[in-house]
């Protein structure tokens, strides 16, 4: 698919910032099944770009000087392709660092209770796809009832929470059954429902001497398609947030951010 990508996030603040550091991570990379066209970012200030830990393309900028409202914007045009298996190159980091468990997606006692039936006994699809049917079975998608900092733990005892909830809950489940697993953010293309823009999902390895994983979209139970689009990867949400940031001043926040996908020709 060929599709046109919109992002803008907006914040403003009740009294000045007086300093802040903002972290983009808001580029997709060039990866099998996903080919970047054109890509921009507009920011306050120049930024400059990096690459983390995870290959992610990471953009930062300073601001020190005194403001109550940012802007951010990201489009471009990007070509998909119906692909769920990865590739790592040499430089990747290794599967065995993504056993390990971080604050957000440490699961409780009760947690592997009430998993243990679905808990998968090896890394295949079709193990894994039974994990991620009987999480979408259980949390139920609502937005706005979480948040950035919701933990695993919480999204399970409300039974509910959005894509990102989905995808935590997944990660410490698959750790916790000695399947590596990292957290992916995106973008998803549904035109019926544009509340799911914004998205994320779990790549899990399928052969860890290989360095080869799988995508698994928990939210809609199916491997990632031509749909998907990759922003970045991660131990959990806060190291593949495509923005965040510190900052000194500024009182209460208020955030809006849209983001738009449409499908070209």
């Amino acid at each position: 698919m060929h599709l046109k990508i919109r992002h803008r996030t907006e914040y403003r603040y009740e009294t000045p910032v007086r300093y802040s550091i903002q972290e983009l991570r808001l580029t997709p990379p060039i990866t099998a099944g996903q080919q970047i066209d054109k890509w921009k970012i507009n920011t306050p200030i120049k930024a400059s770009n990096s690459i983390d830990t995870f290959g992610n393309i990471c953009s930062v900028f300073v601001q020190e000087s005194p403001y109550t409202s940012m802007m951010i914007e990201a489009e471009g045009e990007v070509h998909t392709q119906d692909l769920s298996q990865l590739l790592d190159d040499a430089k990747a980091v290794s599967p065995y660092y993504l056993l390990q468990q971080t604050n957000l997606t440490e699961p409780t006692d009760e947690m592997l209770e009430y998993f243990s039936y679905s808990l998968p006994k090896k890394n295949s699809v079709d193990q894994v796809l039974k994990l991620a049917e009987a999480i979408q079975g259980l949390i139920a998608y609502s937005p706005g009832k979480t948040n950035f900092a919701t933990t695993a733990v919480q999204s399970f005892a409300m039974k509910l929470g959005v894509c990102q909830d989905h995808a935590h809950i997944m990660l410490g489940l698959c750790r916790a059954s000695n399947i590596p697993a990292r957290y992916v953010s995106g973008y998803f293309f549904a035109e019926e429902s544009p509340n799911l823009a914004s998205h994320a999902w779990v790549d899990f390895c399928s052969d860890i001497d290989k360095g080869i994983w799988t995508s698994i979209d928990i939210t809609h139970a199916c491997v990632t398609d031509a749909r998907h689009i990759r922003l970045a990867i991660g131990r959990d949400y806060y190291s593949a947030a495509p923005v965040k940031g510190v900052r000194s001043g500024g009182g209460g926040e208020e955030l809006s951010a849209s983001i738009s996908i449409q499908r070209l020709p």
